[in-house]
């Protein structure tokens, strides 16, 4: 029996000791040593034809399974190609590990292939960047990047193996092994306590549910905070469907784009509690609220709490940890005298969302030719069964008509690119959410644009049998730009923001897929019901209205980008 084993036999063994299903990867040279020892194994190494789309699709098995990603690229070339997602899943808050190979330590500084200071450049992009230089501590390596990964606030960890570390043979008794799994739910009782002597206090409260109670598991104890008080609730990002958008005190997405309450809420709140999400540019940096409300924000991650806007009552706790120390001190007494207090702040709000909703009933109802993207997304909306299905949306305008349009009743059921908002995510996520739910229907809905970024991986879809079926919202060109462009300057720069009438579903047929082309509102449904009925990679490519401004065209032209 050999009494020794080489640094890449200790790496794959660690991956499937973790019951790793997928990695995510490109093959190259540095790596090859890794991928020598999976072949066969219970992982699965799934390839993609870019780099970049090898990290979507980890940061979307991350989004949708709250463990981390796994993705594996090959030195220099392959490791840069990959930093977009890397950046994605850092500013989204997934929980996503990148293997990378690199030149030997040997190597170094002598103009090797492919050798750059990887180290160096991911660190301010990743939680902690792990380079692994003795082939006998590689199990600790794995183990600390998966838990450092998974932990506190979730996040992308860089994980690097030299290629002759990976090739070196080591004393199998030399070798370290250690395995630690972190579950916390750290809350403070006495935070909690003074969260309900403010909301007493308050007469128009509002709740915002952001990623944080996604990542914790803490669906039903929110659901169960509002049903207590009464109070109001908003979700954003992978925070949308934790609690049913049908809800009665649910009033759906926490954008002020998105038609419904929520600038009716924000400018007349009182007291705004904040649970795993970020003052960011959602909220116009906090200038969206009401500058007399009180502030409460609830974050695992301390250094998030503050940003932007003072905090009354600043939290730093698991936000499933606190909303359970809430709950466990609203008695009935508490619970009888808040649900009447509100019940008019909920019938004002619940008017506001109505009639706002019916602002917008034109649009997703047009029967114009050029289609309106609002109808578009409309008829995906409905087709599309909110339980069972998968909505995945890419592009600018495309991702902004969709998120105002998708009703969410289920977590984990919509995927968008978040706030980094990085166009091309929308192939390898739908191709991620088929891997994950073989069973469900999966439909990307994507600019013209953005799909060119990443169109090979149609073909990996065909190639890998993952019947997804991608819509193109076809406004000829890059409709976010152009129309912020007109707004701002007067006019449209053509280079850079006009691209014209190609057909994308002639180009997916060509590989082996089914397409389909829609001119007409009409032929949306019909075109819908074919595509899933085929099995197989449909392109579904829509001429919409290149006319049609989205409100996120009109924020962009505002945001100082351009001269006056």
């Amino acid at each position: 029996m050999a009494k020794t084993i080489t640094g890449a036999e200790l790496v794959a063994q660690a991956l499937i000791e973790r019951k790793v299903e997928y990695i995510f990867s490109l093959s190259g040279g540095h790596i090859t040593p890794i991928y020598q020892y999976l072949e066969g194994s219970e992982v699965k190494i799934f390839d993609t034809r870019h780099e970049q789309s090898a990290l979507f699709m980890a940061e979307a098995w991350g989004k949708l399974t709250r463990k981390a990603g796994v993705a594996m690229v090959t030195a220099g070339p392959g490791f840069i190609n990959a930093l977009t997602g890397v950046a994605s899943a850092y500013f989204s808050n997934t929980p996503l590990v990148l293997i990378a190979g690199c030149v030997g330590l040997d190597n170094k500084e002598k103009l090797d292939l492919h050798d750059i200071p990887q180290e160096a450049v991911i660190k301010p992009m990743v939680k902690k960047t792990l380079v692994c230089q003795k082939p006998e501590r590689i199990n600790e390596y794995v183990d600390m990047a998966f838990r450092i990964a998974q932990s506190g606030r979730p996040g992308p960890v860089y994980l690097e193996f030299p290629v002759d570390v990976l090739n070196t043979p080591v004393q199998k008794d030399a070798v370290r092994y250690t395995r630690t799994e972190v579950v916390s739910n750290p809350a403070d009782p006495g935070k909690a306590a003074e969260l309900l002597k403010m909301i007493q206090n308050a007469q128009s409260p509002v709740v915002i549910a952001g990623t944080g109670v996604w990542q914790s598991h803490a669906e039903a104890d929110l659901k169960e905070f509002i049903e207590k008080t009464g109070m109001p609730l908003f979700t954003s990002l992978s925070g949308r469907g934790v609690v049913s958008d049908d809800h009665p005190l649910c009033f759906e997405g926490s954008i002020v784009i998105r038609p419904g309450c929520g600038f009716t809420a924000y400018i007349e709140t009182d007291l705004i509690i904040i649970l795993g999400s970020r003052i960011g540019l959602y909220y116009l940096f906090g200038d969206i609220f009401n500058p007399a409300a009180k502030i409460v924000q609830v974050d695992i991650e301390p250094e998030e709490i503050g940003r932007n806007r003072s905090v009354d009552l600043p939290v730093v706790s698991d936000v499933k940890g606190f909303l359970c120390a809430c709950n466990q001190l609203i008695d009935n007494k508490l619970e009888d005298q808040l649900k009447p207090k509100f019940a008019p702040w909920i019938e004002k709000l619940t008017q506001a969302h109505k009639e706002s909703k019916d602002l917008s009933q034109k649009d997703w109802q047009s029967e114009n030719v050029p289609i309106h993207p609002l109808r578009l997304a409309k008829e995906i909306n409905e087709f599309m069964n909110q339980k069972t299905d998968i909505v995945i949306a890419d592009g600018g305008d495309t991702t902004t008509w969709m998120g105002m349009t998708r009703t969410m009743t289920h977590p984990g059921r919509y995927l968008d690119y978040g706030i980094f908002g990085s166009l091309a995510v929308g192939l390898p996520y739908a191709n991620a959410a088929k891997i994950l739910y073989p069973d469900s229907r999966v439909c990307l809905i994507t600019g013209d644009g953005s799909v060119g970024f990443n169109f090979m991986e149609f073909e990996t879809a065909i190639r890998k049998n993952l019947p997804i079926v991608v819509v193109i919202c076809n406004d000829l060109g890059w409709g976010m730009i152009r129309h912020s462009q007109e707004l701002r300057i007067g006019h449209a720069i053509e280079n850079g923001t006009f691209i014209g009438k190609v057909d994308y579903h002639k180009m997916v047929e060509a590989i082996g897929g089914k397409g389909f082309f829609v001119e007409d509102p009409k032929g949306i449904k019909p075109a819908l019901k074919a595509a899933f009925a085929t099995k197989k990679v449909c392109c579904i490519n829509v001429m919409t209205d290149p006319t049609s401004v989205s409100p996120a065209s009109m924020m962009l032209a505002n945001v100082g980008a351009y001269k006056a």
